[in-house]
């Protein structure tokens, strides 16, 4: 391995590591809670989630009173309608006719208890509600006045036995004035349709225009905040384009975008849930997106985003609008049947060369895979053995190319010596030499530049995939999600912030040295030896446990394959390249023609 290589392995190494610096979590800030202790482990989880939202000043109301239409409505004690489908528990409250609970039958908080992907708190009447200005210059929010059920509800409803179910209420401001807000709910979905009617509020409403708001956020679920803020946003999707806000700095004001023109959705996420609300059939004016960052008592974080599409109210007698509110994990399947773009909420690299890859590539091949496997850690290894296949002729380029310099080498080492006085001379002599036996200097670096977007695209994926979330291996890797602890250090180790050891990046760092020193064969770089492997160490230990498994066994292939091509090329000499013999028609025309005569 010349200078060039090593320099070209160097720049490589760097891109990588800032690269993943970039987009790593940050090391875990939460207090570290054994899995004995749930009841304690819950009050963290409370505490979490219940921390009140940060205010949002243009949309206030508490400071404004609801003037003379609304102000007899304000909600008095709250009646709560449960429905259980196969796939949620949904509570529903009079007050604002909101959302109250949303709880996923599938899936679990870190610590054992069901995802409920709604703040509640004591300043939380529930969610999705309507913000509109009255004829009376007051700014009205739906969820602090009092819906009444349109018919008999059952305050207790399953729809194990029907394939959906319907939920109506009315907020009466006069004999005809009114909004109706219905829900339909369905037997295996993430996501309710709801409707509202206005009837002759002409009078009432003004600036032809109301909004439709999720104000709350969405409750975190993980053990790790920090590492939970750093993947939430929220998007807005018109004209074919993302737009997306990410309150990322603690302490700072709150991010806001006002968009305008026709909006397909609007959305927010945090590492593995998301919100959606979907216009159905009608034009909307755009949409507002605002989101703070706070700092939680615990030294976590957690981010706060409110989404609203703005849509126009044209004043007649009687006239609806239909919303599809989806709340629900971010399964890429799933996300995906929307057909509607919604897909663009998931983190899975840069649109223009690494997203097509996790996408049509490394997502259906690891779910398929699953179909035949049920354990996800068989099923990375499987990948790995899948995709180092793929990528043995561009890794076996590389190690042929790197056994050919390491053969030239002492030759190399003679010319330097010879023409030491002369580096320009010294330099032609050496690019002859590699012309002479066939050897590309950067052939060691080309292949491993070519597999970049695929090892970001791998990346990707397993950061952010919830059929890794809390998914077992074997022993003590429990969730392959997060990094697998077998150690606690009494202090942190300083500029990386550890405090726990992960088994799986030693074993990555192990292997990772024992390649490394297959490999280098200059004295002079030694140093390489064991300061990538200590370096990926470090920063792989903050890194899921998915991922660190699939280097891990990525690199003992890599150790089998450069075993076998050390021994294909042990003991050869290097063989200079026959020159091509030429083919070309003018050749053998000039050859002909003198025997024909």
């Amino acid at each position: 391995m010349d200078r060039t290589t090593v320099i070209g392995f160097v720049l490589i190494a760097i891109v990588l590591m800032v690269w993943i610096w970039m987009n790593s979590p940050t090391p875990q800030q939460q207090k570290n809670v054994s899995n004995d202790s749930i009841s304690t482990s819950q009050n963290n989880l409370d505490t979490l989630n219940k921390s009140t939202s940060p205010p949002i000043s243009s949309l206030q109301t508490e400071q404004d009173s609801l003037g003379k239409y609304f102000s007899p409505l304000i909600a008095g004690q709250a009646d709560i309608y449960k429905i259980s489908t196969d796939v949620i528990n949904a509570e529903i409250s009079s007050r604002g006719g909101a959302i109250t609970s949303w709880e996923l039958k599938k899936y679990s908080t870190w610590n054992g208890y069901t995802v409920n992907l709604i703040n509640r708190d004591n300043t939380n009447n529930g969610d999705f509600n309507l913000l509109f200005y009255t004829s009376d210059g007051k700014l009205i929010n739906t969820k602090n006045l009092q819906f009444k059920p349109l018919s008999n509800i059952n305050r207790t409803s399953n729809l194990s036995n029907k394939d959906s179910l319907s939920i109506d209420f009315a907020l009466s401001v006069s004999p005809k004035s009114k909004i109706l807000k219905s829900y339909t709910f369905y037997k295996d979905k993430y996501f309710v349709n709801v409707t509202y009617k206005f009837e002759e509020m002409d009078s009432i409403i003004s600036n032809y225009e109301y909004q439709v708001v999720w104000e709350t956020g969405l409750n975190y679920q993980e053990r790790n905040s920090v590492d939970e803020s750093s993947f939430a946003m929220a998007y807005s999707y018109a004209g074919g384009e993302l737009t997306e806000i990410d309150a990322s700095s603690v302490g700072e004001p709150p991010v806001r975008e006002n968009i305008s023109g026709l909006v397909k959705w609007v959305a927010s996420r945090n590492k593995y849930f998301g919100i959606a609300i979907l216009p159905q059939g009608i034009e909307s004016r755009g949409a507002y997106l605002e989101g703070v960052n706070h700092k939680l008592p615990d030294n976590g974080t957690k981010e706060y985003y409110h989404i609203g599409i703005k849509t126009p109210y044209l004043g007649r007698q009687s006239e609806t609008s239909r919303f599809t509110l989806f709340l629900g994990p971010l399964d890429f399947d799933l996300v995906k049947s929307f057909n509607v773009d919604l897909d663009q909420i998931m983190s899975l690299g840069a649109v223009w060369i690494i997203r097509p890859i996790s996408e049509f590539i490394m997502i259906p091949l690891f779910k398929f895979l699953h179909l035949f496997i049920p354990n996800y850690g068989i099923v990375i290894i499987i990948f790995s053995f899948i995709i180092k296949i793929t990528l043995h002729p561009l890794t076996k380029s590389s190690m042929t190319s790197m056994k050919k310099m390491q053969s030239l080498q002492p030759m190399i080492e003679e010319i330097k010596e010879k023409h030491k006085e002369d580096p320009q001379k010294m330099n032609m002599q050496v690019m002859r030499l590699y012309k002479e036996y066939g050897v590309n200097p950067a052939g060691g670096c080309l292949p491993m530049l070519l597999q970049m977007p695929i090892l970001y695209a791998l990346w990707s994926v397993f950061q952010s995939t919830i059929e890794l979330r809390q998914a077992s291996f074997v022993g003590w890797i429990t969730d392959l999600s997060i990094p697998d602890v077998i150690a606690k250090l009494p202090i942190a180790l300083p500029l990386f912030n550890i405090t726990e050891v992960s088994g799986l990046s030693l074993l990555m760092g192990i292997t990772m040295f024992v390649q490394q020193k297959m490999t280098v064969k200059d004295p002079r770089q030694k140093m390489m030896i064991w300061l990538m492997p200590i370096l990926m160490t470090l920063l792989f230990n903050s890194f899921p446990s998915g991922l660190n498994l699939y280097y891990f066994i990525f690199n003992l292939l890599s150790i089998g394959q450069q075993y076998w091509i050390t021994k294909q090329h042990k003991d050869k000499p290097p063989q200079k390249v026959q020159p091509k013999k030429s083919g070309s028609l003018f050749s053998y025309l000039t050859k002909a023609l003198p025997k024909l005569k």
